[in-house]
């Protein structure tokens, strides 16, 4: 009954804003294409809670991947703007939000083998992969692009920002660095769990100067709150063995560049205090990729300036 309730607000404030009752829920605001927040198995052991915009006129289909700590919730503002010109998916990452959350021995939560799911949910969701726009960011965005080193056709554009292509510890912020090895990981993943709420109060906020600083609705923290130890592994157990198999995964795309076909743009915050700009230009400069670095914009540029994503998002639309 709880999950029930927490996919209906959900999908009523992705359809029009404040979470309305449950008997409602299912009536979309006649403003609004229907949104539907449901479940789809795309391997064994592995089932995703994934939201889908409906649009029969759609240019595009496009597919965001959210980051740590957050949830599909997170997509609440930016797949509103997109839904006039495109059909829009999102869902959780295995480990986050309402999708399995099995444990490590079933399943790595590696970058490799997120985007496995990746792979799979397109097939799944019988995703036009030539009409497919993928908006990725932070843990998102490394799968996105080891999805299209093994399947050039993955998408017709990739963008990414803000997370770290290359093993360059020196442009990620102390907390990061502590996780890509021991012992500073196992600390790190017992502060993360003990300290979950101030990272759902605090993340999206910190080393932003306060005039740049922004909320999140509390229904966006009561989703990650109740993700967080929605399974077998909390949220921060999976950021942690993501981040145990990070370097091998990012050295492997390095050294591997050179096979890259799918066409990449890089939308960056300019000032994100977790991951510093000059990743995002060596990774451009290295792939030939366009490069948008967006002023006074921090790590969540899509929750701090929807817009200003909708608008680069939309420019890779066919």
């Amino acid at each position: 009954m709880r999950r029930a309730l927490l996919n209906a607000m959900v999908a009523a404030s992705l359809l029009g804003g404040a979470p309305i009752a449950p008997a409602l829920a299912q009536q979309p605001a006649s403003q609004a294409r229907p949104t539907e927040v449901e479940f789809l198995e795309v391997e064994d052991g592995i089932t995703l809670r994934r939201m889908v915009v409906r649009n029969d006129r759609a240019r595009a289909t496009v597919l965001l991947l959210h980051g740590f700590p957050e949830t599909l919730y997170t997509w609440q503002h930016l797949s509103k703007a997109l839904a006039a010109d495109a059909a829009v998916h999102a869902f959780d990452w295995p480990g986050f939000g309402q999708s399995s959350h099995p444990s490590a021995d079933r399943f790595t939560y590696a970058p490799r083998d997120y985007a496995r799911v990746l792979k799979n949910y397109v097939e799944e969701a019988g995703i036009d992969r030539s009409k497919l726009i993928i908006y990725a960011t932070d843990i998102g965005a490394l799968p996105a692009l080891l999805a299209a080193l093994d399947e050039p056709g993955i998408a017709k554009t990739i963008i990414v920002g803000d997370f770290a292509p290359f093993n360059r510890p020196e442009h990620m912020h102390e907390r990061l660095q502590r996780l890509k090895s021991k012992p500073g990981s196992d600390a790190a993943r017992e502060q993360l769990n003990a300290n979950r709420d101030d990272t759902l109060e605090n993340a999206f906020k910190r080393g932003l100067p306060v005039d740049k600083q922004f909320e999140i609705s509390p229904e966006f923290k009561q989703d990650m709150a109740w993700g967080w130890d929605h399974g077998e592994v909390t949220s921060a157990d999976a950021f942690y063995q993501y981040y145990s198999n990070f370097t091998r995964d990012q050295d492997y795309f390095e050294a591997n560049l050179a096979r890259l076909e799918t066409p990449v743009k890089v939308v960056w915050g300019a000032d994100d205090p977790y991951i510093r700009k000059e990743m995002g230009e060596e990774l451009a400069r290295r792939i030939n990729a366009e490069l948008k670095l967006l002023p006074g914009i921090g790590h969540y540029a899509h929750l701090q300036a929807p817009a200003e994503v909708a608008a680069e998002v939309r420019a890779a639309l066919p």
